[in-house]
């Protein structure tokens, strides 16, 4: 009888506490519930009922990708054509003509030939635009026009296209086509070594290893790891990097999340290939993700001197969630955070401002975290280097000239104008600086600023109230001088958009692997690097 009282007051009490845990789960549900069956209903009705035939399947895509739009950029639905794509992303291999090509202003453009892959065997070159691949009109084709473009091994496909405003015909006998997460290690001097990594996919760390133990058998004694442009990929990957510079059994990230099975701790584990050598990390503005992983990781422990500017600021981490199909979600799903505990996460995307923008976290409200010396770092912004290279900083104006393609336009244009010898003695005159500036007033390129933007609105504000006489010959002449002082920022920017102009015309010459031999001549990031390396006792107060 005791027992059976004990037993009567168990139950209501687990009961109560199943009911607490569950009722919110149930809440959930029933609203989940609640709105697929809203969204079943119209879908169905609309297909049904729309006076034109609609594509059912064309509908739902474009609903799902505009939905997690709403979330952060990083969200992702991907149906089958897109599961392939990212395949590709993490593996870095696939079977086609060997060329990264974009969409650019409704216009499907070659923006780089891979070196003796088989657009480049075919005489194909950046700028140029494919409007049919085996007779198919790219214009005309509904769907991903790059998967033309793809096939089996040795298969051939006719691909038309134009090259300055000529149309011209090529053969090009596809293949497999390997994308090397590192494309590039040499000796910048006797001593210094150079390793671009330039992504995060499945080779990253076998490459990497190689790489770094190549170098040291040529006598590299110190290391420059070149992330510049890195935008991430795989997160074991970036730990695995790590490794090769920190011993054993180290905490390099750890991730937090809304469901604690997703929490998790990632440690080195296995024996590194050189913890003593002089190290420093090369990284920008598309620096983010795996790259800040990595850069954020060795400044913490101050493995590494961070040079360069700062870092994207991307600290969240998503998961591939198999659906119905073939198709598959990426969701966000938990924020990472450094060993010192910061997280880099620069944009708020759950507090967005009034136009729906993600809002960036403001300096004041960065936190302080320690390095294992004792040295300062922040949160919320990125990673920020050790030593700041002011002309690898990209400002707002050379953001929008990069977006609306100006520099990939003008690089093509002056590749089929001159005839550069010696590419390594190359260099931006103000001649061609000039001619550049010409080529943006002409192509039409237009910068709004957030003051034109303020002043718009409060003459819209005006007209409203009936002030609109009075003040729009001001406003006239305020926006007048605000074209000019845009001129005169194109000019303020002048060293960032050489660099720009330089990295885009280099590579139409001797391709991505001649960048980086000029690289080494020229960059300044580089030099500084080479320059902190080379001096132990500079080198060795960084990490203080």
């Amino acid at each position: 009888m005791k027992h059976f009282f004990k037993y009567k007051i168990v139950v209501p009490v687990l009961a109560v506490i199943i009911f607490i845990s569950t009722t919110a789960f149930r809440n959930d549900f029933f609203e989940i519930a609640k709105q697929i069956e809203i969204f079943t209903t119209l879908f169905k009705e609309l297909n049904m009922n729309y006076v034109d035939e609609t594509n059912p399947a064309e509908l739902m895509d474009t609903a799902l990708k505009n939905m997690l739009e709403e979330l952060d950029p990083y969200t992702k639905y991907y149906n089958e054509q897109d599961v392939e794509a990212e395949r590709i992303k993490r593996t870095g291999d696939y079977s086609g003509i060997g060329a990264n090509i974009m969409t650019l202003k409704d216009k499907v453009v070659i923006i780089e030939p891979y070196k003796n892959y088989p657009a480049d065997k075919a005489g194909l070159k950046a700028g140029d635009e494919i409007i049919k691949v085996d007779g198919i009109a790219l214009a005309e084709f509904k769907d991903d026009a790059l998967d033309l473009l793809k096939g089996a091994p040795n298969s051939k496909i006719n691909i038309e296209y134009i090259r300055q405003g000529k149309t011209n015909t090529a053969s090009v006998l596809r293949s497999e086509v390997q994308i090397d997460a590192v494309p590039h290690f040499s000796m910048i001097n006797e001593t210094v070594g150079y390793i671009v990594l330039s992504k995060f996919n499945e080779k990253t760390t076998t490459q990497t290893a190689y790489a770094l133990k190549d170098l040291k058998a040529q006598g590299a004694k110190q290391i420059i790891l070149d992330l510049r442009g890195n935008p991430g990929g795989l997160l074991t990957e970036a730990v695995n990097i790590v490794n090769l510079f920190v011993p054993k059994g180290q905490l390099v990230v750890s991730t937090k999340a809304k469901i604690k099975s997703y929490n998790q701790t990632y440690y080195t584990k296995k024996e590194p290939l050189d913890t003593e050598i002089p190290l420093v990390v090369l990284i920008n503005g598309k620096s983010a993700s795996a790259s800040e992983i990595v850069s954020g990781t060795l400044q913490d422990l101050d493995r590494a001197v961070i040079v360069g500017s700062r870092s994207f600021g991307k600290g969240l981490v998503q998961r591939y969630k198999k659906l119905s199909y073939g198709t598959q979600l990426k969701v966000t799903i938990s924020r990472y955070y450094t060993p010192s505990g910061r997280c880099i996460q620069a944009l708020d995307y759950w507090n967005k401002d009034k136009d729906g923008n993600a809002v960036r976290t403001k300096q004041e409200n960065y936190n302080a975290f320690t390095t294992k010396n004792g040295r300062k770092v922040f949160d919320g912004g990125g990673v920020f280097p050790d030593e700041t290279v002011e002309t690898s900083k990209n400002s707002a104006i050379t953001k929008a000239i990069l977006k609306e393609q100006n520099i990939f336009e003008f690089a093509t244009k002056f590749y089929y104008e001159n005839d550069i010898k010696d590419i390594n003695s190359f260099k931006i005159t103000d001649t061609h600086f000039n001619a550049f500036k010409s080529y943006l007033k002409n192509s039409g390129f237009t910068f709004q600023t957030d003051t034109e933007k303020a002043l718009k609105k409060a003459l819209e504000i005006s007209k409203t109230e009936n002030l609109d006489d009075d003040i729009s010959k001001d406003y006239t002449n305020l926006v007048s001088n605000l074209n000019k002082a845009k001129d005169q920022a194109i000019q303020d920017n002048k060293i960032q958009l050489v660099n720009l102009l330089t990295d885009e015309i280099v590579k139409r010459y001797t391709y991505r692997e001649g960048l980086y031999e000029y690289y080494k001549i020229h960059n300044q990031d580089i030099k500084t690097a080479t320059k902190i390396l080379l001096d132990s006792n500079k080198y060795n107060n960084y990490l203080k």
